[in-house]
């Protein structure tokens, strides 16, 4: 029985959740698996990846074969590196404790890793929002200044049409001052401007 190392989807559409299994190459990928080895969550940045990395490398010494992802996926958490370590000390080429030494060292050095990516993405998702603010408060300062603009004009010409209807109140008393009262006082002006 071949067995391969690789993801099996959980979780609902659109939001997919994997469980990291040992499993029979002939059964389907959801399937009947032999044993669960870890999680894997996409749906985070960065993703979250839990691993028995001890029976990770456990199935990978008697053999089992993992898919592409869950290479990427071993490999990221250093079962991959561990194996190699473990086939080290098989040869005699490293003792129990130097290979332990080299990985801590590198679980080290790829947690430094993650810790500054984590740091960087926070950076990066607080100067969007800044930006976003940042635009936020321009477009409404132009909002702003266009409503006062407006109420200024409004207010001009209001003050223009009081202004054109006191006008028109002046000239009218003033055309009536000087215009003959009636028909009758208009026809003796006449008459005593031809004697």
């Amino acid at each position: 029985m071949s067995v391969k190392i690789r993801l099996q989807r959980h979780g609902r559409k659109g939001k997919p959740f994997f469980w990291i299994v040992a499993a029979d190459s002939r059964s389907k990928r959801d399937g009947r698996s032999l044993e669960k080895l870890g999680t894997y969550n996409p749906n985070t940045n960065p993703a979250i990846i839990e691993l028995d990395i001890d029976g990770a490398v456990k199935w990978l010494q008697n053999g089992a074969q993992p898919t592409d992802t869950a290479r990427a996926i071993l490999s990221y958490k250093g079962a991959l590196l561990k194996n190699h370590l473990a086939g080290g000390v098989k040869k005699g080429a490293l003792t129990e404790e130097q290979a332990e030494v080299k990985f801590q060292a590198w679980l080290e050095e790829k947690a430094t890793k993650i810790s500054d990516k984590e740091g960087s993405i926070a950076k990066a998702q607080e100067d969007a929002k800044a930006k976003i603010f940042e635009a936020e408060k321009e477009v409404n300062a132009n909002r702003k200044a266009a409503a006062d603009e407006i109420e200024n004009e409004a207010i001009k010409a209001k003050a223009d049409a009081k202004a054109a209807v006191e006008a028109a109140a002046k000239a009218k008393e003033a055309v009536e001052d000087d215009a003959p009262q009636t028909i009758d006082e208009a026809a003796k002006e006449a008459k005593e401007e031809e004697k």
